[in-house]
């Protein structure tokens, strides 16, 4: 590398000095280097007024100047330039002061021969290099920690402050001017966002145990007026080139807003949203935990189920905001009457729970009970309504009537339904043989068992529409029972029963042959057949055959894979994730398409679902229903069809009733929808017409 500036500069009274500089430049074969010699230090900083010197050599016994003294005047109009002083024999000592003021090499009388000083030129040189290219490289490491967005903070050995980034600077609240030299507990303060405690610093254990070390949870940055910003990362000692630990650094990153949004995302999970209740997944695990205690402390507890007595009448008559607006009402009104250890809980709907985790006897829960129903007779004022509404409440208690969560609501529900047909406006409690449903439903238990064998089950089939073009893009096929006393029953009122009692795995195996064979048979009369959807419950996709079985009735039918798409809810998918990962795999290599059914009513991590081979998403009807009703669905709406085209999915909007509802989804983007706006679920003979004729491209305008 060539020097910049090309010229050294000799400040020296002895002219055999600069004869032998001369002749040392000549030997080393510095051509690119001039040489210019003045006699005293004044001279010397006249010429220093122009540019265009490299390097100085200069005399310490001149004229005009003696000592280190000389050094210093000449350093203070040339602090960058290179200084090489030369002394006497006997000035060893004086020369060793001198670089410690700023010199970078010293001669001595005696070995001023062309050798010695064209060596000192090269080591000046040689420095430079070294010198420079340690600047540009300290120079792009700065400007490279003042563009990242993490900060960086370094320490000595002596825990003393060596350096901080502009982010650095930004979340201490300490310029790195002010900071330097500083301890660093005086600059990083960090403490516990729980306990507010401090919080053991990771640069100190980094250099303990000589490895990097990560933040504790939940660590609080305190800035230096105080202001808390929570953070997230690492720290990692700083070694020298023999491996000794020379101090640390850290690196770190506000999350204040990804851990607020964490929050508030398991908030959301666990809690209604209209009321800010807990929702029955919440209330669930409060149950479990309840019952845990009450098991230990040999204690009871109580389960109260809650329905509103004519909410359907007041929320069709006055619309669903006053509807809203008369649930949130209520549940303001049972928060007043409970205890601060209670828990009330919306299940959806204007149904309630609340737990009583400890009750020293039963007679605690009916006081609860009626005093809920006396507060819940006041009237409630919505905008210009004064609404009465009354409460008709079941109570099960631990452990007389269940021992776990799902049994305490399941007979608690059961009583309510008994307080409905005693009158409504009153409490019951639980009692095994107490509810008519009851009854009905073990009927229907004993019924059902049969209806396969007696083939009184059958499917309907309703089109899904591509909402721009009006095709038929797939259709779903829809069990009913067709009972030989009580009529057609649609899946709500039979598919609770299978479900409970394990029939359904047996009735999920049938609708799968049923539909894939009359897909097959549409295949052959010559119909533009589309793919068929099927409805998959938990019980029948954990169960060891459900592969097996899709298999057999594709093989049985002969039907190509991709006509058949499986529908799983998201809670059937969030229940054992590993192994819905690995079953959706197997399924997906067959070649059969998958879709989330009923989306955004259960609880999955959005971040899981993307890692699943998803075809559809199918937002759930409940939104679409209120759509244009209700800003809050509809924010849903768009969010899952934003998010389903993100991903690549289709999304396929249910339950489309109304031209409003068809607008509103054509606008978002949505690419098929699903409902009696369309076609009604169809027996199989009149969707073979429907394959024919299609739909009416005037239902899209």
């Amino acid at each position: 590398m060539v020097p910049t500036h090309n010229e050294i500069l000799l400040i020296d009274d002895d002219p055999s000095h600069a004869k032998a500089f001369g002749e040392a430049l000549i030997s080393a074969g510095v051509v690119a280097l001039n040489f210019e010699w003045v006699r005293t230090l004044f001279s010397g900083i006249e010429r220093l007024s122009h540019q265009g010197v490299w390097a100085i050599f200069v005399n310490l016994s001149l004229p005009d100047s003696c000592g280190i003294d000389t050094l210093d005047r000449l350093l203070t109009v040339a602090s960058t330039t290179p200084v090489v002083v030369l002394g006497g024999v006997d000035d060893e000592s004086i020369c060793g002061t001198a670089i410690l003021h700023g010199a970078r090499d010293y001669l001595l009388e005696g070995h001023l021969d062309s050798y010695a000083i064209a060596r000192a030129i090269r080591n000046v040189r040689e420095r430079e290099i070294a010198r420079q290219e340690l600047f540009t490289e300290k120079e792009r490491a700065q400007v490279t920690l003042n563009s990242i967005g993490d900060a960086v903070l370094s320490i000595d050995i002596a825990g003393n402050v060596t350096y901080l980034n502009v982010v650095a600077e930004h979340m201490t609240g300490w310029s790195r001017n002010e900071a330097v030299g500083h301890r660093l507990t005086e600059v990083f303060q960090i403490i516990d966002g729980v306990t507010h405690k401090p919080s053991p610093n990771p640069l100190e254990l980094a250099m303990q145990v000589d490895k990097a070390v990560g933040l504790s949870a939940n660590c609080i940055l305190v800035r230096r007026d105080g202001y808390e910003t929570a953070i997230e990362d690492s720290a990692a000692p700083i070694h020298d080139r023999d491996g000794r630990i020379t101090g640390a650094v850290i690196v770190f990153h506000d999350v204040s807003m990804a851990r607020t949004v964490v929050l508030e995302m398991s908030h959301l999970a666990q809690h209604d949203i209209l009321t800010d209740l807990p929702n029955r997944m919440l209330l669930k695990d409060r149950i479990t935990q309840a019952i845990s205690r009450a098991r230990r402390n040999q204690k009871q507890l109580a389960v109260l189920f809650l329905d509103l007595d004519g909410f359907k009448r007041i929320n069709d008559s006055l619309g669903h905001t006053v509807g809203d607006k008369l649930l949130q009402s209520v549940a303001a009104r049972l928060l007043t009457c409970v205890r601060k250890s209670d828990t009330v809980s919306r299940q959806g709907g204007d149904e309630f729970v609340i737990l009583l985790p400890e009750v020293a006897h039963a007679a605690d829960a009916a006081v609860s009970a009626a005093k809920i129903i006396a507060e819940l007779k006041h009237p409630h004022h919505i905008d210009e309504h004064s609404l009465r509404v009354t409460m008709s409440i079941g109570v099960s208690t631990y452990p007389d009537n269940g021992e776990d969560a799902e049994t305490l609501i399941k007979n608690a529900d059961t009583a309510m339904y008994h307080a409905k047909q005693c009158g409504r406006d009153n409490y019951q409690f639980f009692m095994p043989d107490m509810s008519l449903r009851a009854v009905e439903r073990q009927s229907l238990e004993g019924q059902l068992r049969y209806a396969l064998e007696r083939q009184e089950l059958l499917l309907h089939y309703q089109p899904k529409i591509n909402l721009k073009t009006g095709a038929i893009t797939s259709v779903e096929a829809l069990i009913r029972w067709q009972h030989p006393e009580r009529g057609l029953l649609l899946p709500g009122q039979f598919l609770t029963i299978a479900e409970d009692t394990g029939t359904i795995v047996a009735i999920g195996q049938w609708v799968l042959r049923e539909a894939c064979r009359q897909t097959r048979e549409w295949l052959d009369a010559g119909l533009l057949a589309v793919p068929v959807a099927v409805n998959i419950s938990s019980l029948e996709f954990r169960s060891e055959q459900f592969l097996e079985g899709v298999q057999v009735a594709l093989k049985n039918t002969h039907l190509d894979p991709s006509y058949l798409e499986l529908e799983l809810t998201e809670t059937v998918l969030m229940r054992h994730a590993e192994s819905t990962t690995y079953a959706l795999g197997q399924l997906k290599a067959l070649g059969v398409r998958l879709a989330v059914d009923d989306f955004g009513t259960g609880y999955s991590s959005l971040s899981y679902l993307t890692r699943l081979p998803i075809d559809a998403l199918k937002l759930d009807k409940s939104f679409v229903h209120n759509i244009i009703a209700r800003s809050n669905d509809a924010i849903v709406a768009s969010a899952v069809i934003s998010m389903g085209k993100s991903l690549k999915h289709r999304v396929i909007a249910e339950g489309v009733e109304t031209p409003e509802q068809l607008a509103f989804l054509q606008g978002q983007g949505c690419d098929e929808g699903q409902g009696y706006y369309f076609s009604r679920p169809l027996v199989s003979r009149q969707f073979a017409k429907l394959l024919k004729t299609g739909i009416s491209a005037a239902v899209l305008n």
